[in-house]
C-alpha cells in the first residue's frame, strides 16, 4: 500500500492516510482549485482518489478530538508528504515521481567491502546548500578514494538549513535543499561518476517543531523515553500501521530515489518488545527488495556493542547488513587527543590504549561484556563471530591548535 500522495497518472492520484483513531477525514486541496473531497477508512487507513495535477497543494481536513495538534477539526499536512514546499507548517504537495528521467539503469553499485565512505551534509558542504551544488564537487571527493556518499537527514524540517536529526516528515525531501527532484538530480550524477549513495534516516524520533503526527494518536508511546522525547510507537496498541509506515519508508527511499543504502539513526533508541523487532522486518523488506533488483543495505548506528544487529536471524539477530563501530573511533580518538570527558572516559591513553585499538582491530569492539566508567555497568557483548566486513570504521579527529 503506497502511503500519501501516490500519483497515477492522467491527472488522477490515489490518497492515503493511517488514522484509526481519527472520526473523519476529508481531502483538502487548496491549490490550483480548491476541493474537499470525502476519504473511505478500512481498517484504519483513509483512502480517496482525486483530479489533480502534480504540484497540487492539499491537507488534511481532520476531525476528532484526541488533543495535541489536530484536536477538533483542523487542516493537516499529510504525514507521508513527499514535498513541503512551503515548510513544515505549510500544505503537501503532489509528485509525480515517474516523470522524472534517470540515466543510472546499468547502475549495479558498490560491493560493500570495498565502500569507501564520506560522511556529507547537504546544507555545509557548498556555499549554496544544494544538492545541485553538490554535484560539480563530486570530482573532488572522487580524487580523495571517496566511492560512496553518506548524506545526513533530508527529511523535511523546519528553516532552512539544519543538522537534519529533527525532521517532521520522514517522506518528504527538505525543500531548501532542492526537493525530490533535486536529490534525484544527485543521486543520478553520483551514480554516472560511479559514487553510491547512502542516506541518512532517522526512525528513533521526529522532531517537535511541525510534527503533526502527534495528534493521530497512534504514531508514539509513552512506555519508553528516547533522549529526544516520546519515542516512536512499534510495539503498542494500532502499531501495526505505524510499522508499514516506517518500513515503507525504507522501500521508498530504495525504489523511488535509488539510494543504495540507509544508515539507521541511533537504533538503541528504538523500542521494540514484539516478537519481530522492526529492525528485522526492515531488514526482510530490504532483502526481498535487493533479491529483485541489485543489492541494497541497512546499516545501523549504536552504541549498545550488540552483534544480535547484524547476526542474522536463523541465530536470533536483526540480520542488519553492518553498524557503526564507535569503539575504534572513541580509542583512536583518545589516543590522538588525550581527550576523556564523557564517553571518551571509557577508553585509555597509552600503552592501555594501544592495547585497546588492538582488540578493535582484533574483536571488532572494546567493550565485550566489561566494565564501562561512564555507564558503571558492564557493557557490550563480544562480535568475534561477526565478520570485520560488517563494520564501519571511522576516524575523524578534530584537534585544537593553539597558536602562541
Amino acid at each position: 500500500m503506497q502511503l500519501g500522495s501516490y500519483y497515477l497518472g492522467d491527472r488522477q492520484c490515489q490518497f492515503t492516510l493511517w488514522a484509526p483513531l481519527i472520526n473523519e477525514v476529508a481531502l483538502h486541496i487548496v491549490a490550483p482549485t480548491e476541493q474537499l473531497i470525502p476519504l473511505q477508512c478500512q481498517d484504519g487507513y483513509w483512502q480517496g482518489t482525486a483530479e489533480v495535477e502534480p504540484g497540487s497543494l492539499y491537507f488534511y481536513q481532520l476531525k476528532g478530538n484526541l488533543g495535541g495538534n489536530c484536536e477538533g477539526t483542523r487542516d493537516c499536512a499529510d504525514p507521508a508528504s513527499h514535498f513541503q514546499p512551503q515548510g513544515v507548517h505549510g500544505p503537501s504537495a503532489v509528485v509525480d515521481h515517474p516523470a522524472f528521467s534517470w540515466t543510472d539503469e546499468n547502475w549495479a553499485g558498490i560491493p560493500w567491502a570495498e565502500s569507501v565512505i564520506y560522511e556529507l551534509h547537504i546544507g555545509t558542504f557548498t556555499p549554496e546548500g544544494t544538492f545541485a551544488a553538490v554535484i560539480p564537487r563530486l570530482p573532488d571527493l572522487q580524487a580523495l578514494g571517496i566511492n560512496t556518499l553518506e548524506i545526513m537527514p533530508i527529511a523535511q524540517f523546519p528553516g532552512d538549513r539544519n543538522w537534519g536529526y529533527d525532521g517532521v516528515y520522514p517522506y518528504a525531501v527538505q525543500n531548501s535543499y532542492g526537493g525530490a527532484d533535486g536529490f534525484k538530480q544527485l543521486v543520478d550524477a553520483c551514480h554516472a561518476q560511479g559514487i553510491a549513495v547512502i542516506l541518512d534516516v532517522v526512525y528513533n524520533h521526529l522532531g517537535p517543531e511541525g510534527n503533526y503526527l502527534w495528534g493521530l494518536g497512534t504514531y508514539f508511546t509513552e512506555k519508553y523515553k528516547t533522549p529526544w522525547g516520546s519515542a516512536i510507537n512499534y510495539d503498542g496498541a494500532y502499531s501495526d500501521g505505524v510499522r508499514h509506515y516506517f518500513v515503507q519508508n525504507v522501500l521508498y527511499w530504495f525504489e523511488v530515489f535509488h539510494v543504495d543504502g540507509l544508515r539507521l539513526d541511533a537504533i538503541h533508541a528504538i523500542y521494540d518488545f514484539g516478537a519481530k523487532h522492526i529492525l528485522q522486518e526492515m531488514m526482510e523488506a530490504t532483502t526481498l527488495l535487493s533479491e529483485q533488483q541489485r543489492q541494497r543495505y541497512l546499516i545501523a548506528e549504536s552504541d549498545l556493542n550488540d552483534p544480535r544487529i547484524i547476526r542474522p536471524a536463523s541465530v536470533g539477530g536483526y540480520g542488519m547488513d553492518a553498524q557503526w563501530n564507535d569503539d575504534f573511533h572513541h580509542v583512536l580518538h583518545v589516543l590522538l587527543t588525550g581527550e576523556q570527558d564523557g564517553y571518551y572516559e571509557d577508553y585509555e591513553t597509552g600503552d592501555g590504549g594501544l592495547e585497546q585499538l588492538a582488540k578493535a582491530y582484533r574483536e571488532n569492539f572494546v567493550h565485550t561484556w566489561n566494565y564501562s566508567r561512564h555507564r558503571r555497568r558492564q557493557h557490550g557483548d563480544r562480535a568475534v563471530d561477526c565478520s570485520p566486513r560488517q563494520f564501519v570504521v571511522f576516524a575523524q579527529i578534530m584537534i585544537r591548535w593553539v597558536i602562541g
